[in-house]
């Protein structure tokens, strides 16, 4: 019995067939509509699969339609899949008859002297597998988008037409999740971003985003709000310099490792580079002092505006950008103060994203890359001293072999939002390496010269990204401590223009982050406008309001009917208390 066509118990070897499986049939299908089609790959993929192809023209969206239709006839014919093990040359005379140009280079890749082969009705795939039975069992599928796709990934090849679809076991998953990819579309921080008038692109500074004045509230907020959390944890901050001599990155290693990444320009006799990332500046304040043992550890945060040349085709709003700032920290220790270190910065990033309503649902342990920098021993020192701390925490991990920084192993924690999506954040990085290139040194309790250990650290991870996360999490709702603006101020009439301004100067002397909505328009049309800013709390204020001396209270999405009427100073109580969060510190 052919092993890839075995029905498994296992859930998610079943769904990985199934989306394979649907794969091969929107290929298929393909092949039915556009017989000149060129078939490169198709894989699975999370939450689905898509389908490399070459074609004579460009698919549009009632193009998606007509192959989603073709793909349930086939569904509808509930054919078998068959595999068949080809020696080479017969699978190089098929396909070079069906000019599959594509097939021809994979067979050329595969060692083995024979090949596999799946057939389904009268299409015919060079294919690993597995595949489910029958073709009825992919029922439960629905087609995505139509994107750009270089072949092998390469931009000198051939760029080919790549299809999306998704794939599930029953019809309520199916429909769960293309709920879930249209709230996501409505959550866009891209989108959001432009609506709230958080954040603005520019064609002439690709990568680097313009924060809007709310944009830098919500920018500044969190940049105090960890400034102050690693103060009151024995943090130091500092601001370093934009850009270095080639000098520099060579002895960090980067310009071996990492300058295709960066931003070079001549200068004068040598070359410079723009700062992209803080760990080399931080060696030399460490080294800018004669230090002591009893000075570790010395844990140095700087938020400094980074750089790195990421390509164009590879920007995406915050999430992925060319500048942009890190809650960066580099932390120099002794030997016996690194394990307990890493697990204070464990709780730390534990504690931080719980005010977020947010939860670690993955953490990797990522090991030794190739190109890895330094002694093998130092290595798989670090190594072990993150798994045990890690292990010791009760954390749940995996291990990313061979995805470390080329100086040192790292964990990198994996966030999960409101829609379940899951994000990389946190990141926490070992470092053996950098300290010696430096030839860094304290004195120890014997007088005698040390190498320090560096701990690197991101909590938010860069703000830009977190922010971006932030928005689609909060569906653009920040809770009422980080609202760029947390009190709509609304007048009924021209006789309350006087109060309302009163109520407006007050909350902005307790600290509070209010505008004053003086238009001559509706209450309905201001609360309606509060109400898509994602404002947390508007105060409407008529003639009662006046002769009271209060304010009436009516929260972002309440119902009509439930609003409050209390007085000014109840209220900052109020608003305050419910806007002091902080991250709590550890133990």
């Amino acid at each position: 019995m052919d092993e890839n066509l075995i029905d498994r118990e296992d859930p998610q070897y079943q769904l990985h067939s199934i989306r394979h499986s649907a794969a091969h049939i929107m290929a298929h299908a393909v092949q039915r509509l556009i017989p000149e089609a060129k078939f490169a790959i198709g894989p699975v993929i999370k939450d689905g699969f898509y389908y490399d192809m070459d074609l004579p023209r460009t698919l549009t969206s009632e193009d998606l339609e007509a192959i989603e239709a073709e793909m349930k006839k086939i569904i509808k014919e509930n054919n078998s899949f068959e595999r068949q093990e080809w020696d080479k040359d017969k699978a190089r005379e098929f396909f070079g008859e069906h000019h599959q140009d594509y097939k021809l280079e994979l067979i050329e890749g595969i060692q083995d002297e024979t090949v596999s082969i799946y057939k389904e009705g009268d299409f015919t795939d060079l294919c690993a597998g597995p595949h489910v039975r029958y073709t009825k069992q992919c029922k439960h599928f629905k087609l995505l988008k139509v994107s750009g796709a270089y072949w092998r990934a390469d931009e000198n090849n051939a760029q080919l037409q790549r299809v999306y679809g998704t794939a599930w076991q029953t019809k309520e998953d199916l429909e769960k999740y293309l709920f879930q990819i249209e709230e996501a579309a409505k959550r866009d921080h891209r989108k959001l971003g432009r609506e709230l008038g958080l954040v603005m692109f520019h064609e002439y500074a690709p990568g680097a985003p313009f924060w809007l004045p709310k944009g830098q509230t919500v920018f500044r907020t969190l940049s105090d709000k960890m400034r102050n959390y690693n103060l009151r944890n024995g943090y130091v901050e500092v601001g370093t310099p934009q850009m270095f001599r080639k000098d520099l990155w060579e002895t960090s290693g980067h310009w071996d490792h990492y300058r295709d990444n960066m931003f070079i320009f001549d200068d004068e006799d040598t070359q410079i580079g723009l700062k992209a990332m803080n760990c080399p500046s931080h060696m030399l304040i460490f080294k800018n002092e004669r230090r002591s043992y009893r000075e570790l550890p010395l844990r140095i945060h700087d938020q400094g505006v980074l750089h790195r040349n990421e390509k164009s085709g590879a920007l995406s709003g915050l999430t992925r950008v060319r500048k942009f700032c890190q809650d960066d920290a580099h932390l120099f220790v002794t030997p016996e103060q690194i394990e307990h270190e890493l697990r204070k910065l464990l709780i730390m990033a534990k504690n931080t994203y719980e005010v977020f309503g947010m939860k670690f649902s993955k953490v990797y342990l990522s090991t030794r890359p190739e190109d890895y920098m330094g002694e093998l021993e130092m290595w798989n020192q670090a190594e072990a001293s993150l798994e045990k701390v890690i292990k010791e925490a009760d954390i749940r991990f995996e291990i990313n072999a061979g995805d470390g920084a080329f100086y040192g192993p790292k964990i990198d924690f994996i966030i999960e939002d409101a829609l379940g999506r899951e994000w990389q954040t946190a990141t926490v990085q070992l470092d053996f390496q950098l300290p010696v290139r430096f030839d860094l040194k304290y004195i120890d309790a014997n007088n005698e010269f040390k190498t320090p250990i560096v701990i690197h650290r991101a909590i938010y991870g860069s703000l830009e990204r977190f922010i971006g996360v932030l928005i689609e999490h909060y569906a653009g709702a920040f809770p009422t401590w980080l609202a760029p603006v947390q009190v709509h101020v609304i007048n009924l009439g021209e006789n309350h223009l006087e109060y309302a301004a009163h109520v407006h100067k007050k909350l902005l002397a307790a600290g509070i982050r209010s505008h004053l909505d003086v238009r001559n328009e509706s209450v309905n049309y201001k609360i309606r406008d509060g109400e898509l800013q994602k404002v947390p709390m508007m105060l409407v204020l008529g003639d009662r309001e006046v002769e009271n001396q209060t304010v009436t209270v009516r929260r972002l999405h309440q119902a009509k009917g439930r609003s409050e009427a209390i007085s000014i100073d109840e209220f900052i109580a109020n608003i305050k208390a419910e806007a002091d969060i902080d991250f709590a510190d550890p133990e």
